[in-house]
């Protein structure tokens, strides 16, 4: 107890405590509401709580309360018996949208939410969690899957957009000419910058296994004759060269070393007067603020080998380690801020 409360001012209260420890509770409400397409549905008409448990196919005897723990919860509205969306999850979570961000929320569904019930074990250990425990690296697991690879490479996708629109429209693109996206994953950042800047050529860098994947998605966005692939590992093979070097939500996966190894690369395949961007869920600079960069990094525990997060200040002195003569940091909005280092 601190000192106000003990003299009665700030009395303890057990309401925050008990919110967090069932966070999972409120968690897994909306996971299975993005599992059963409550939003999209939605979003093609609202309906009553009848009409709803039918089109989504839910028991009589739960219809009620998990609908309404959604209007709790602000997920959902209800008006004059007939529930709609709000006006959140009708622009990020319905699957017909391009705005779409569920993808990510079905892999923590699918993957994360039970991988994070050993978290305590990670903490213990320091050993990842996931399906590819034992291994010793978990994109050659991922990867070896076709299916999984594909809802990943999504997921990413969904989680990135909203810093990928950022950067492609923010950064001063008309003093560059090329560039190169580093872990392309399904390639979502280099087509929001050739959709937005024409004049610039792109280079998605990733694994094979993903160039049919990131194709596909170039072509369904038009900028075929802009962007293509090529295919590589980032820690084995030279980065192409290119004007602008970015790696969006990769320095994450690795550790320390590893981290200043990329960079290091980056900076190597640059032109003097080139920029390199790292963009994360970025911790702020005290650690005590932004929540999501930290549990991030937690993730990373449970995901990776040796991955964490990291704040702007750690990430502007790697950079300035590599040699890059000017650094910054910029919020892009959402939960992700991006370094830029120019050489």
């Amino acid at each position: 107890m601190n000192e106000a409360g003990k003299q009665g001012f700030d009395e303890p209260r057990v309401d925050y405590i008990m919110q967090v420890a069932f966070g999972f509770w409120s968690s897994k409400v909306l996971l299975s509401a993005v599992e059963l397409e409550v939003f999209t549905e939605l979003a093609k008409q609202p309906g009553d709580l009848e009409a709803l448990t039918a089109r989504l196919g839910l028991h009589p005897r739960s219809a009620r309360d998990f609908l309404d723990a959604l209007v709790a919860l602000g997920f959902l509205e209800r008006a004059n018996g007939k529930y709609s969306n709000s006006t959140a999850t009708d622009y990020f979570l319905d699957k017909r949208k391009a705005t779409y961000c569920g993808g990510v929320l079905e892999m923590a569904n699918h993957r994360l939410y039970g991988f994070w019930n050993n978290l305590t074990t990670a903490l213990r250990t320091g050993e990842l969690q996931t399906e590819s425990k034992g291994e010793d690296n978990f994109f050659a697991t991922l990867y070896a899957d076709p299916q999984r690879l594909k809802g990943f490479l999504r997921a990413m996708t969904s989680m990135s957009h909203t810093a990928n629109l950022a950067i492609a429209q923010k950064f001063p693109w008309s003093n560059y000419r090329s560039a190169v996206d580093v872990g392309c994953a399904q390639g979502d950042l280099i087509v929001q910058i050739a959709r937005a800047n024409p004049h610039i050529r792109g280079i998605g860098f990733d694994l094979p296994q993903a160039g049919r994947i990131f194709e596909e998605y170039v072509a369904e966005n038009g900028v075929a004759s802009q962007v293509r692939f090529q295919a590589g590992n980032f820690f084995d093979d030279p980065l192409p060269r290119a004007d602008v070097m970015i790696m969006g939500h990769v320095l994450h996966d690795w550790n320390l070393e590893q981290k200043k190894l990329l960079i290091r690369k980056a900076y190597e395949a640059l032109p003097p007067g080139g920029a390199f961007i790292a963009y994360d869920a970025m911790i702020d600079d005290d650690r005590r603020q932004n929540l999501f960069g930290l549990l991030v990094s937690l993730n990373m525990l449970i995901e990776t080998p040796g991955g964490f997060d990291y704040t702007g200040a750690d990430c502007m002195g790697w950079l300035r380690e590599a040699g890059f003569r000017e650094t910054r940091v910029e919020f892009l909005g959402g939960v992700d801020s991006m370094a830029t280092g120019i050489r």
